[in-house]
């Protein structure tokens, strides 16, 4: 605690640490040129008498040109889940990648109160509450914390401002993100939904081992994996 307090001495007010937290990310966008990852996607679904479970790997390219783009390598389990669930994970990160000031957590989507202070990781962090601004798939309610020493996010606890689809209830997301070489990215996502005709699904983001090129650099040779798979093409062992 004597180190949370340190690191937290300042007593900073919430606009002083949104704005701290936006111009991390400008410095961040900007010195961030490229990085690939291949992230693990799972699914279990228990309701209604039935356990269903799906996975699906994904090979991620990230170019601060072209924005994001996305391969499945493989799919495996419920046809369902892997359609209805895990692509549709995958086709809404690509869509909200496109519009990156409609999902930008700043003053015009959300409204911020400063909530207190907490460690993350070992980290001192501030944690803010957020409230959207306005009804979105993209945007969210519930608690982010920032670190205190970086001003970059580092945990957030949310639910979607507008649910998803008609057929959940509800939904409870955790992401945690982890600093690596230098650089803030999502290290794995937790999201619980309770779905109208009964049960729940639980949806885990493994996001895998980053290859980051910074701005200035020479941008690495791409992954096996990326020049293998052609768009569309997938290893498929599928169970019903």
């Amino acid at each position: 605690m004597a180190v949370l307090a340190a690191h937290c001495q300042t007593a900073l007010s919430v606009e002083q640490i949104v704005d701290r937290m936006q111009q991390h990310d400008a410095r961040q966008s900007k010195e961030l040129k490229h990085y690939e990852a291949v992230r693990h996607y799972q699914v279990q679904y228990k309701g209604l008498g039935a356990h269903l479970a799906a996975a699906m790997d994904v090979d991620l390219t990230y170019d601060s040109d072209t924005g994001k783009s996305f391969r499945i390598v493989s799919q495996s389990g419920s046809k369902l889940l892997c359609d209805k669930v895990l692509k549709r994970a995958v086709e809404s990160e690509e869509e909200a990648s496109k519009d990156k000031s409609s999902t930008a957590l700043n003053e015009t989507n959300y409204r911020f109160e400063l909530a207190g202070t907490e460690q993350v990781d070992g980290r001192p962090a501030y944690v803010l509450k957020v409230e959207p601004l306005r009804k979105s798939k993209f945007l969210y309610r519930g608690r982010v914390y920032v670190d205190a020493a970086d001003f970059a996010v580092t945990k957030i606890e949310v639910e979607p401002a507008q649910n998803p689809s008609f057929w959940i209830s509800s939904s409870r997301i955790e992401n945690i993100n982890e600093k690596t070489d230098g650089m803030w990215l999502p290290e794995k996502n937790r999201s619980e939904s309770k779905i109208r005709v009964g049960g729940s699904a639980v949806l885990t983001i493994d996001y895998g081992t980053y290859r980051i090129t910074r701005a200035g650099e020479t941008q690495p040779a791409r992954s096996q994996s990326s020049r293998d798979v052609q768009s569309g093409a997938v290893a498929n062992t599928e169970s019903r």
